[in-house]
């Protein structure tokens, strides 16, 4: 894939349908997390989050350094211990950011491409102080030749790594020392149709705390032998930590952006506290029990018409209920990458109920007037920032076949390829 694909392929994010929490151990462990009757809860209104949206222009946009953070997609957070909030990007630029007018003479802070595609690398993670501000960019490689933050694996085909969601968990069960467990997303380069590559695996890094030093990186579910990739399941785009375990979501990836528009099924696995990076503590759900097999596991959300999921999901805990975020992709009525869904279950299993449409994502002002521009990973950030209700953040990019006219949009324009925030309020449902 050329370089000059970036922003092209941060979109990828989108179309991989994964999430996650995690539990259980026992192959035919019939426990649950204690859920019973619940209350079912919608989205009744939202508010823009200007603060936290405006946080990422500003650190985006600042000039005192070139070796960080300027723009990218999946936008995950984890809340740590000392109450720091860590980011996990795909696909960042990096380098500097020139003040408008842009060379088109239009009022956006851009790129300057003259001498080629700006600096970028396949993953990195912001550092967000208690406060709210965003301080540094953690990466790979050395002064002066930054690199990803989590290795690009070295084979006759290009292959890199995508972080998704991540958990703080006891080092080993029962211990008193925590750790960062992050998902990755394990990727090769493909023909077409996958413009994104194809998922290999689901893998497992461990970071040391509070120093945020990487351990190590573990593979906890193989997909490379599934002969068709689009049967290959990827796991880890949200992750809940409840009872003592981590309830982890997957689901099958997508090959173009307009698979970003059809519905599709989510898997559920779960793994007790401590064992994130343990293959063998990994269970999957087979539609009656936690089991060994991941080839045996079974859809919990989608019935390949209008209830599913589409792109990238999102799961929180709110009191006894479970809430599903997802762009509206699913059936005829389906409103693609404009709108956000939710669903409701009082098991992370379900049955899930649904969708609710939640609300349109806006998008950033922009002189061509944004008919490219698209929102998309629907991420919710529960104990980030101060105001009322749910932050939910969203992905922006361009949407074009052209690898170029990509580039092109989101260099000229650089709010195009960054996270937009809002607050959700949600209310009971009948």
């Amino acid at each position: 894939m050329d370089r000059r694909q970036t922003a092209g392929a941060g979109i990828a994010l989108a179309l991989l349908l994964v999430v996650g929490l995690v539990v259980v151990l026992t192959d035919d462990d019939g426990a649950d997390d204690g859920a019973g009757a619940c209350t079912g809860l919608a989205v009744s209104g939202w508010t823009a989050d200007t603060a936290t949206t405006d946080e990422f222009e500003r650190y985006g946009n600042d000039a005192a350094r070139t070796d960080d953070w300027t723009g990218g997609d999946g936008n995950h957070s984890v809340r740590l211990p000392d109450g720091r909030t860590l980011w996990l990007v795909s696909d960042p630029y990096l380098g500097q950011v020139q003040p408008p007018p842009n060379r088109q003479g239009q009022q956006h802070a851009w790129r300057d491409t003259s001498l080629g595609t700006p600096a970028w690398t396949r993953n990195a993670a912001l550092v967000m102080s208690q406060d709210g501000r965003l301080e540094r960019t953690l990466l790979g490689g050395a002064p002066g030749a930054p690199a990803s933050l989590f290795p690009e694996p070295g084979a006759p085909v290009r292959q890199w790594r995508w972080p998704v969601h991540a958990v703080v968990e006891p080092r080993a069960p029962g211990s008193s020392e925590q750790v960062l467990r992050v998902l990755l997303w394990h990727r090769q380069e493909a023909q077409q149709p996958w413009i994104y590559g194809v998922p290999l695996a689901t893998e497992v890094a461990t970071f040391s705390l509070p120093d945020l030093r990487l351990e190590g990186i573990a593979q906890v579910d193989d997909q490379s032998r599934v002969a068709d990739p689009a049967d290959r399941l990827v796991y880890g785009a949200a992750a809940v930590s409840r009872g003592g375990w981590t309830y982890v979501w997957g689901g099958t990836d997508g090959r173009t952006p307009e698979q970003a528009e059809r519905s599709s099924r989510a898997h559920l696995a779960r793994v007790p506290a401590g064992r994130l990076a343990d293959r063998s503590a990994w269970r999957f759900w087979d539609g009656e029990r936690w089991g060994r097999d991941a080839a045996r596991s079974e859809p919990v959300l989608g019935d390949g018409g209008r209830k599913g999921v589409g792109s990238a999901f999102s799961v929180v805990r709110r009191g006894d209920t479970w809430v599903l975020f997802t762009m509206d992709a699913g059936g005829p009525r389906g409103s693609g990458l404009t709108t956000v869904a939710s669903y409701w279950a009082c098991r992370p299993e379900g049955p899930w109920h649904g969708p609710d449409k939640a609300f349109t994502a806006p998008l950033p002002e922009d002189a061509a007037g944004g008919s490219g521009a698209a929102a998309y990973n629907p991420q919710a950030h529960p104990g980030v920032g101060s105001g009322d209700g749910l932050l939910l953040g969203y992905d922006v990019n361009w949407l074009d076949a052209n690898a170029d006219t990509v580039s092109a949009h989101v260099h000229r324009n650089v709010a195009l390829y960054r996270p937009r925030f809002v607050r959700l309020h949600l209310d009971t449902v009948e």
